[in-house]
């Protein structure tokens, strides 16, 4: 099933590596990086900037699902972990990262 059909649901385990490595692959951007996965997004300046988080915002709120954010000028980092998996990277994080990745994609056109 595609990750952008999917919700987050309370309870996911951690992944093993190869699912976590598979998932990676279907998502260029992203990196493991410790116990979390996370993508840098470029902007033009800082209201581009804003109009993604806000719009991240939304989704991961109606997600259930929240990231660290470091927002910057012209850059936003978004790192996903899911606490209840242990600090471990779980479904919900790829979930997150797709539908976060579309929202980027979909303000760039």
């Amino acid at each position: 099933m595609n990750l952008l059909d999917q919700h987050c649901s309370h309870g996911a385990p951690a992944l093993d590596a190869g699912a976590v490595g598979m998932h990676l692959a279907a998502l260029p951007g992203w990196r493991l990086v410790d116990q979390h996965i996370e993508r840098e997004y470029a902007f033009t300046g800082y209201r581009e900037t804003i109009a993604f988080v806000d719009a991240l915002a939304a989704m991961i709120h109606q997600q259930d699902h929240h990231p660290e954010l470091r927002v910057r000028y012209r850059h936003c980092l978004v790192a996903f972990t899911t606490h209840s998996a242990g600090h471990a990277v779980s479904i919900n994080d790829f979930i997150c990262a797709a539908k976060a990745d579309a929202i980027y994609e979909e303000r760039r056109a």
